[in-house]
C-alpha cells in the first residue's frame, strides 16, 4: 500500500449490504467502472484473451476526460527534465506529495505520450511539425501537449474508438455500480479479495450481480458534492464510496481543488475556461479593469490554482461581486482564435467575443485530490480491487494538484494496473473465479412514494457543502456541515433500505458518504495547507502528514 506518515483516524461507519440470494448473473475477468482516460487506458492495456467489461452510468464520453481543455504534462523538450517536473509538482503539492509516486508518474510521461500517439490521438503540432508544448500554472517549463483547447475530446473519442474495436471488451452503458462484493462480505475467510459487483441496469431498473476476479474503480471524483462545479453529472464519488464500504482506506479528502475560472453565465454553469488561456497571457481583472493577481503572488496569473482561486474568492467577497473577469483581448485576434478555437466558438454563441470582450468567471469545484489509497500498482487494500484516476489517492498531488498532471496520472497508473493484473495472472497470485455472487434481493422493497425527497436532499447537501466546506473554511462551519450530513445520511439509509433502487438514490447515498469524508478530513487538519484553508488555523504546521480515514471493518493486508 501507499506509505503514509500519519496516524490512523476513524471515519464514518460502513454501510450494511442489501439482502442477497440466488446466483450470479454475469461473469467477467476484469470489470472497469468508468469510461474516462484511466479506465479506457486499462482496458486497452490488458491482454486480449481476458474478458473485460467497461461499465458506465452514461454514454462513454460523459466523463471528466472528455471535458478537459488543457492537456497532458510530460517532459519532452530538451531544455526540460524529469527532475524539473518532479520539483514543480512537489512545490505545488505544498509538502504532501509522496516523492516516489511523483517520480513514478513523471518518469512514465514519455511512455504515456507514446501510448496516446499509438492509439491515434492527434495533438497540436508546432511549425516544425513537432508536438506543440504550452505552459500552465505551477510549471517552470513548457511541457503540456494538447489538441488545441479540446484535448479531452481528442483523447476520449480516440480511446473510445479503439476500445470498441477490442473484441474482448464488453461495453455496459446505463449501468450504475452499487457495491463491490468481497470474500469478507460473503464470509468466505482467508485473504480478503474481490468476488464481484452489484450494478443497476438503468434500462430495466434491475440490479444485476457480476462475478469477477478484478475490479478497477475509475469513476472520477466527487465534485458534484458542491453547488458549483466544472465536472459532469457523473462525478458523484461512486468509486470512493464503494471502496470505503468494501473496507478500503481513504486519504486527504479535504483537498478539493476549485478551478479559478469557470464561466459565469446562466446558460453554461459548468463550462470551464482552460488554465492554458492564462498560460498564453490572459489577465485576471476586477470589474474596474485592474489586474489583481500580482498583489497576491509574484507568479501572478500563473500561480498554482489554490492561490488563484483564493485570490478571486477574496476579491469577490471584498467587493461583493458575483464574478470577476478573465481577459485575453490584448493578444492578437488570430492568435486567440488559433489557440482556443473551441472556446472562441462556444463563447461567441453566448454573446462573448473573447478577442474583444472580457470573460466573466468564478471559481468552481474541479478536482478531488484525495481518494482511495493505492500503491504504485493502483491496487487498494483489497486484493484484486484497483482504483485509478481521480478516484485514487496515489500520493502524486499532495495538497494541490498541478495543472495537467491528472491526465498523466490516468495513463501511467492505468498502464500500471494492467501490468499488475497481467503479472498476478501469470504467477497465479489471484483467487480462482469460482465463487458465485448471489443475486440482488429486492423482494422486500417498494416503489418510492416521493422521489422529490431525493432531489431535495441532493440540493440541500450541495448548498451547505458550498457554503460551509468551500474555498475558505472554519471549524464551526465544518462542524455544522457534519451535523447536517449525518442527519441526511440517516434519511438516505432509511430510503435505501425501503425503496427500489434508482440512479439518483445511488448517487445521493455516495455523495453523502463522500461529503462526510471531506469534512472529517478537514476537521483533522489543524493548519492551512494547499487547497485546505481555514481561518482558525491560517499557518502551516511543522508536522507534515496525510489525513487518513480507516473503515471500521478494515483489516491490514
Amino acid at each position: 500500500m501507499t506509505k503514509t506518515n500519519s496516524a490512523a483516524n476513524s471515519a464514518p461507519a460502513a454501510d450494511t449490504s442489501a439482502p442477497i440470494s440466488q446466483s450470479t448473473d454475469l461473469n467477467f475477468d476484469v470489470i472497469i467502472v468508468g469510461s474516462g482516460a484511466a479506465g479506457l487506458t486499462l482496458a486497452l492495456s490488458l491482454p486480449s484473451h481476458l474478458h473485460v467489461a467497461v461499465m458506465a452510468k452514461a454514454p462513454l464520453t460523459e466523463a471528466s476526460t472528455y471535458y478537459a481543455q488543457g492537456g497532458v504534462a510530460a517532459v519532452l523538450d530538451e531544455t526540460d527534465s524529469t527532475e524539473n517536473h518532479i520539483e514543480d509538482t512537489l512545490i505545488a503539492g505544498a509538502g504532501l506529495c509522496h516523492r516516489d509516486a511523483v517520480a513514478f508518474t513523471v518518469e512514465g510521461g514519455r511512455a504515456a505520450v507514446d501510448f496516446l500517439l499509438k492509439q491515434g490521438v492527434r495533438f497540436t503540432l508546432d511549425e516544425e511539425e513537432q508536438l506543440h508544448l504550452t505552459r500552465e500554472g505551477g510549471h517552470s517549463h513548457r511541457r503540456i501537449i494538447h489538441a488545441a483547447d479540446a484535448t479531452g475530446i481528442a483523447i476520449s473519442t480516440t480511446l473510445i474508438r479503439q476500445v470498441k474495436k477490442r473484441t474482448n471488451v464488453t461495453i455496459l452503458t446505463n449501468h450504475a455500480a452499487v457495491d463491490v462484493i468481497t470474500s469478507d462480505k460473503l464470509g468466505l475467510g482467508g485473504k480478503n479479495h474481490v468476488v464481484g459487483l452489484y450494478a443497476l441496469d438503468m434500462t430495466t431498473n434491475k440490479v444485476k450481480s457480476f462475478q469477477t476476479r478484478f475490479i478497477a474503480l475509475a469513476c472520477g471524483g466527487a465534485s458534484k458534492s458542491y453547488l458549483y462545479t466544472s465536472n459532469p453529472d457523473i462525478a458523484t464519488g461512486d468509486g470512493i464510496a464503494m471502496a470505503w464500504r468494501a473496507g478500503c482506506r481513504v486519504a486527504n479528502m479535504e483537498f478539493n481543488q476549485f478551478h479559478p475560472t469557470c464561466l459565469y453565465h446562466p446558460e453554461a454553469r459548468s463550462f470551464l475556461i482552460t488554465e492554458a488561456m492564462r498560460g498564453e497571457g490572459a489577465y485576471l481583472r476586477l470589474p474596474n479593469g485592474e489586474r489583481f493577481m500580482p498583489r497576491f503572488d509574484e507568479r501572478a496569473e500563473l500561480a498554482p490554482r489554490d492561490i488563484v482561486a483564493r485570490a478571486i474568492d477574496y476579491e469577490m467577497k471584498r467587493l461583493g461581486a458575483r464574478h470577476l473577469y478573465l481577459d485575453i483581448s490584448h493578444r492578437p485576434a488570430d492568435f486567440v482564435k488559433g489557440h482556443f478555437p473551441m472556446l472562441y466558438e462556444r463563447l461567441l454563441e453566448l454573446g462573448i467575443d473573447i478577442t474583444k470582450d472580457q470573460i466573466p468567471v468564478v471559481p468552481a469545484a474541479h478536482y478531488t485530490c484525495g481518494g482511495v489509497m493505492v500503491d504504485l500498482n493502483s491496487e487498494t487494500d483489497i486484493s484484486g480491487l484497483y482504483a485509478i484516476g481521480e478516484t485514487s489517492f496515489t500520493g502524486l498531488h499532495g495538497a494541490n494538484r498541478m495543472a495537467s498532471n491528472s491526465l498523466l496520472e490516468c495513463f501511467v497508473f492505468g498502464a500500471s494496473a494492467a501490468r499488475h493484473i497481467t503479472q498476478k495472472l501469470l504467477e497465479q497470485d489471484v483467487e480462482p473465479n469460482l465463487v458465485e455472487v448471489p443475486r440482488w434481493d429486492d423482494s422486500r422493497v417498494q416503489n418510492p412514494d416521493e422521489d422529490v425527497v431525493i432531489l431535495h436532499n441532493w440540493e440541500e447537501l450541495r448548498h451547505f457543502m458550498w457554503n460551509y466546506v468551500g474555498i475558505v473554511r472554519t471549524t464551526k462551519r465544518l462542524e455544522r456541515a457534519l451535523n447536517r450530513i449525518q442527519m441526511l445520511k440517516h434519511e438516505i439509509e432509511e430510503y435505501y433500505s425501503s425503496y427500489i433502487m434508482s440512479k439518483n438514490l445511488i448517487e445521493l447515498r455516495n455523495l453523502a458518504l463522500v461529503s462526510e469524508m471531506i469534512v472529517r478530513c478537514a476537521l483533522q487538519r489543524k493548519e492551512s495547507r494547499g487547497l485546505h484553508y481555514t481561518l482558525d488555523y491560517p499557518e502551516l504546521s511543522t508536522e507534515i502528514k496525510d489525513s487518513i480515514l480507516i473503515p471500521p471493518d478494515f483489516t491490514a493486508g
